[in-house]
C-alpha cells in the first residue's frame, strides 16, 4: 500500500524508523528490534540508508521483510550522493522487484570538509526524485527542515528548494527533528503560503541521554528550548531518569501536535522498541479518542 493513501485517511497514523546494522554481526539484533516495533502496529516503518551507502544493501532486505513477513507497510530510504546514477537505478529496480512501493528520496550527507564525489551522479534530491518517478509507480517521500537546512544561510532558499523537490513528484514530506512545536507550526504556515500542499509529518525524536542530544545537535543544528535544557540539566546524570523524561517530553510534543489537528506523526525511534512502546502506551487512549 502506498503511504500517501494512508496519510489521506481521517485518522491518526504513528510511524517509526529503524536503521540497518553497521556490520553484519549486528543484523539479528536489528531485526529483533524491528519485529518488536512492528508489534506496535505502526502505520509504517521507515528503513534508513547507510551513511555513505555502507549499509545500504540491507535497507531493501529489511524493508521487504517488514512488508512481507511482519505485515506492516515500509518505506525504504534512498540517497544518491554516495552512488553513481547506474547504481541508484539498480537499487530502484531492486526495490520494485521486491514489491516496495514507497521510497524516501534523499541527497545524503557530504562529509564535513569533503568535496562532492566525482562521477556520473545525481547532485540534488530533486534529480533523484525525477529518476524514481521515471522508474515506476512509487509513492515518494522527501525530507524538510523546519529550522532550515544547515547548508543554506536563508530559510527562503530552503522553501524554494523544497518547492522544487515537491514539484518534481513528492507525495509527502517528513521533517527533521525539532523540539519546539511552534517552530513546526510556523514552518507549516510558510510552506503553505509558498504553495506546498502535500502532507507534512512532524519528525519527533525522544532524546534520552546527553550524548544523544549532542549528536543530534551536531547533525542537524537544531535548537533545544530552555524547557528541554532544564530537563537535561536536572536528569542528564541519571540514565533511567533521563530516559523517562525524554519519553515524557516527546509524548508531550506529540499530544500537542494531535491536539492541534495534526494526524500523522513520525518517530525517530533509533532501533529502541522499549522507547517506541512507552510512547505508544502513553498515547493509547488519546489515539482511540482522536482516531
Amino acid at each position: 500500500m502506498k503511504i500517501i493513501d494512508k496519510l489521506r485517511e481521517e485518522r491518526i497514523h504513528i510511524s517509526f524508523e529503524v536503521f540497518p546494522p553497521k556490520t553484519e554481526a549486528g543484523f539479528d539484533k536489528v531485526m529483533e528490534a524491528t519485529e518488536k516495533i512492528a508489534r506496535l502496529t505502526p502505520a509504517y516503518i521507515s528503513v534508513t540508508y547507510g551513511a555513505g551507502g555502507g549499509t545500504s544493501k540491507n535497507t531493501a532486505k529489511i524493508a521487504s521483510y517488514i512488508k512481507r513477513e511482519l505485515n506492516v507497510e515500509s518505506i525504504a530510504h534512498l540517497t544518491c550522493v554516495s552512488s553513481t546514477k547506474e547504481e541508484v537505478r539498480k537499487v530502484i529496480a531492486n526495490l520494485k522487484e521486491l514489491g516496495i512501493e514507497n521510497i524516501l528520496a534523499l541527497r545524503g550527507d557530504i562529509p564535513a570538509g569533503a568535496q562532492f564525489p566525482s562521477g556520473d551522479r545525481f547532485h540534488y534530491a530533486y534529480e533523484l526524485i525525477q529518476e524514481i518517478r521515471k522508474q515506476g509507480d512509487f509513492c515518494i517521500g522527501a525530507a524538510c527542515y523546519p529550522e532550515g537546512h544547515v547548508e543554506n544561510e536563508h530559510k527562503v532558499d530552503d522553501i524554494k528548494y523544497l518547492k522544487q523537490k515537491v514539484d518534481c513528484g513528492v507525495d509527502f514530506l517528513t521533517t527533521q527533528m525539532f523540539f519546539d512545536n511552534d517552530i513546526h507550526y510556523n514552518f507549516l504556515y510558510r510552506i503553505r503560503e509558498a504553495g506546498i500542499t502535500v502532507p507534512v509529518l512532524p519528525g519527533i525524536m525522544p532524546i534520552t541521554s546527553a550524548a544523544q542530544m549532542k549528536r543530534s545537535q551536531e547533525l542537524s543544528g537544531t535548537v533545544f528550548p530552555r524547557r528541554f535544557l532544564a530537563i537535561l540539566d536536572r536528569f542528564g546524570d541519571s540514565p533511567e531518569a533521563m530516559k523517562q523524561a525524554g519519553i515524557a517530553y516527546a509524548t508531550d510534543q506529540i499530544i500537542d501536535l494531535l491536539a492541534n489537528g495534526i494526524r500523522n506523526i513520525h518517530i525517530y525511534s533509533m532501533n529502541k522498541p522499549e522507547i517506541a512502546s512507552a510512547i505508544m502506551q502513553n498515547l493509547s487512549e488519546i489515539v482511540k479518542c482522536q482516531g
